[in-house]
């Protein structure tokens, strides 16, 4: 009766999600190497791992679980696990925070990637800017370190469900995979696996627990790694095997996937007026806020007029923001060119400040530009403030 119930309202809900329309995959996990971690694990008895995700990586599911399986499959290894999950965060801000939030933090041998759910529900992202956003963190990952194994993995929405279950694959998984496949990376599909779950009788919805797993959900998680797991290191490592590197495609699926991803940091920018750096009074602010965001020097504009410049080497730059009930309107020019009107509201802004990265230009020439950023009016009622925790280029 649950599961009848569960397909009526997958009949019900409205088809939000973007899909493809090739016969979904059956298996939930598509095996590329995991050979060169492996090696790490057995032979130096250290392993770094990291975690590269919105609030599912963030949250204590999942993730805490995966590092228990690593954990006991390879006893005698001291692992140093990263958790880099910020909720509400997409593929695209994962490529600028790569940098800074992973790879500063030493040698990666095994990185996992979480961002389909986010780039579908968050972003409302097109397939292009799926691609563009994962393709840089994984393009980037392996430019740090070539020999870096790597793992897709593609949680799950409502909306995930009612696309696989009519059949089709949700344009964000499939394109996530499309890069996995081309890099040579790992995936673990969790909606294909929890939808398979569903239809044979062994797992509702509600039992899973929605977007954020319940403990039974993040189980099912980690069993569906540990089927990877198990695959790719059923055998044993043969005495001769050596960790070698992965071979980078010459060119890139999207030119301007966003590879060079980093921050910049806001002190770089020069103010004209109306501009200030610190950490805003956020209890004078209403609406929720992030724990992350609440401690840290932001670059702060509230009044239309403020107007900053920043000079910055790339092909494109944006702004790692938090947008909340009094975000407004930018008026973006580039080396003094058009100038184009961008929205810094996002996602439940009128309820809370809700961290994204705005991207102010892209698909630019390579080499030093000048960004010039200026606060506007917009209709009446609305803010005209922003806050950058961070400035991005690529």
């Amino acid at each position: 009766m649950k599961n009848l119930l569960f397909t009526v309202f997958l009949s019900a809900i409205a088809w939000t999600s973007q899909c493809v329309g090739e016969t979904p995959a059956t298996d939930p996990i598509q095996l590329g190497s995991l050979q060169n971690s492996r090696l790490q694990f057995e032979r130096t008895h250290k392993g770094n791992v990291a975690f590269l995700g919105g609030s599912i990586t963030e949250m204590e599911g999942y993730r805490p679980r995966v590092c228990a399986l690593l954990k006991k499959r390879f006893p005698d290894t001291t692992f140093t696990f990263t958790n880099a999950g910020i909720g509400s965060t997409c593929s695209n801000t994962g490529a600028f925070r790569l940098d800074h939030d992973v790879l500063a933090q030493g040698p990666v041998d095994l990185l996992v990637i979480d961002f389909s759910v986010n780039d579908d529900q968050d972003g409302h992202f097109s397939r292009a800017e799926c691609i563009r956003g994962l393709e840089g963190i994984v393009r980037h990952a392996r430019q740090a370190n070539p020999a870096m194994d790597i793992v897709v993995a593609s949680f799950v929405n409502d909306n995930f469900l009612h696309l696989y279950a009519a059949g089709k694959i949700p344009m964000p998984i499939e394109a996530h995979q499309s890069v996995a496949r081309y890099y040579g990376a790992s995936t673990v599909n969790i909606a294909l696996a929890l939808s398979e779950a569903i239809a044979d009788h062994r797992m509702t919805w509600e039992e899973y627990g929605g977007v954020h797993p319940h403990p039974p959900g993040a189980d099912f998680c980690a069993g569906v790694f540990g089927q990877l797991f198990d695959r790719a290191w059923a055998k044993p490592t043969p005495p001769s095997a050596r960790v070698s590197s992965y071979q980078m495609p010459a060119t890139p699926l999207d030119p301007f996937s966003y590879s060079d991803g980093r921050f910049i940091d806001p002190s770089n920018a020069v103010v004209k007026h109306g501009w200030t750096l610190g950490v805003p009074d956020w209890n004078k602010l209403p609406g929720g806020k992030r724990k992350q965001f609440v401690s840290i020097p932001m670059l702060c504009a509230t009044e239309a007029g403020a107007e900053c410049t920043l000079k910055f080497k790339g092909n494109a730059v944006g702004a790692f923001v938090v947008s909340g009930p009094d975000s407004g309107m930018a008026e973006v020019s580039i080396d003094g060119g058009p100038v184009r009107k961008v929205s810094l509201r996002f996602g439940p802004y009128k309820v809370m400040y809700y961290p994204w990265t705005v991207m102010l230009a892209t698909e630019l020439k390579p080499g030093e530009h000048t960004l010039t950023l200026r606060m506007v009016s917009g209709d009446k009622g609305e803010g005209h403030a922003m806050r950058i925790a961070q400035f991005v280029a690529n």
